[in-house]
C-alpha cells in the first residue's frame, strides 16, 4: 500500500492473506489548537502553521508499535465552534486525541466540552474508546495561559493520559502520542497487556506540584531533554513534557490548504 503522504515503508510487500491490523485514531479540539499540524507533523515529519480550518480528511499510515505492524488511520475532523455532529467519529474512531493549545484558554475550555462529550458516549455504548488529552504548542511556553498542573487536573477527572508537545518543533514527542494512543486501544482489546506505566520528567529546579484533585505528587520543569523514570502507577494521569529552545513566530502567514486531500513528497 502507498501512502498519500509518500512516507517510506519497510519490509517489503505484505502478503495478501495477512491484512494489518488497523487502528482509527479521530483528532478533535477547537479551531487553531494545531490538530491539522499534528497530522502533518506525524506522517511527514514536516511542520506547516497555517491550514483552511473547514476541511477534514482521513489518512493512513503503517507504522510499527512495539514491533507488531498497525495500519494507523487519522481523521483531522474541523467541528464548527465546538463538539457538533459528532456521531460522524464517534462510531468510527477506537480512540481520541483532544488537543488543546496551551497559550489559548479559550481551546482548553472547548477541550473539557469534547472531554464530556467522550465520557457521555462511552456511558451509552458497549465499548470504551481510550482518549488522550494533548497540550500543544510546547514551544509557545513564554505565553503559557494553561498550566501544565491544569491539563493534569483534566485529565485526572476523565482517567486518562495527558502529555504537551510541540507540533513546530517535536517529531518524536508527537509520533509518541500517536503510537501510545494505538497501545491503549490495544490494552482496551487485551485485558492481560499490562497495565500502563505513569512517567514524569526529572528536571531542574524541581517544583513541586499540588495534590489536589485526586493527582499524585510529582516533580518537573523545563529541560531541553526528557529523562523518562518509572514510578508506581497509582495515579490516574499521565504527563510527558516535551520542551523546546524557542518560541514559534506570532506573525499571521498566509491561510495553506495543501494538506488536505493532497500529496506531499
Amino acid at each position: 500500500m502507498s501512502s498519500m503522504f509518500g512516507k517510506p515503508r519497510a519490509g517489503g510487500e505484505r502478503p495478501l492473506q495477512a491484512p494489518l491490523a488497523e487502528c482509527n485514531v479521530a483528532i478533535l479540539g477547537c479551531q487553531g489548537a494545531g490538530k491539522s499540524a499534528l497530522t502533518v507533523k506525524f506522517l511527514t515529519k514536516r511542520f506547516i502553521s497555517e491550514y483552511d480550518p473547514n476541511l477534514e480528511d482521513t489518512y493512513a499510515s503503517e507504522e510499527v508499535v512495539d514491533q507488531q505492524p498497525v495500519l494507523l488511520k487519522v481523521m483531522d475532523t474541523a467541528d464548527q465552534g465546538g463538539p457538533g455532529n459528532c456521531e460522524r467519529y464517534l462510531c468510527w474512531a477506537n480512540a481520541f486525541l483532544v488537543v488543546y493549545s496551551i497559550d489559548d484558554r479559550k481551546s482548553f475550555e472547548g477541550c473539557q466540552r469534547y472531554m464530556e462529550v467522550l465520557a457521555l458516549h462511552a456511558r451509552g455504548c458497549q465499548r470504551r474508546c481510550p482518549a488522550l488529552l494533548l497540550g500543544n504548542k510546547l514551544d509557545m511556553e513564554q505565553y503559557r495561559q494553561v498550566s501544565t498542573a491544569e491539563g493534569m487536573s483534566l485529565a485526572s477527572r476523565f482517567g486518562c493520559l495527558f502529555y504537551e508537545v510541540s507540533a513546530c518543533q517535536d517529531f518524536a514527542g508527537v509520533q509518541h502520542v500517536f503510537h501510545e494512543a494505538v497501545r491503549e486501544v490495544r490494552r482496551q482489546a487485551e485485558p492481560s497487556l499490562p497495565a500502563r506505566p505513569l512517567f514524569i520528567t526529572e528536571e531542574h529546579p524541581p517544583v513541586a506540584l499540588p495534590t489536589r484533585h485526586g493527582l499524585a505528587s510529582c516533580t518537573f520543569n523545563t529541560f531541553s531533554t526528557v529523562n523518562y523514570k518509572e514510578i508506581p502507577s497509582m495515579a490516574q494521569a499521565k504527563l510527558v513534557t516535551v520542551k523546546s529552545s524557542r518560541a514559534q513566530s506570532k506573525k499571521k502567514a498566509p491561510t495553506l490548504t495543501l494538506l488536505k486531500g493532497f500529496k506531499i513528497f
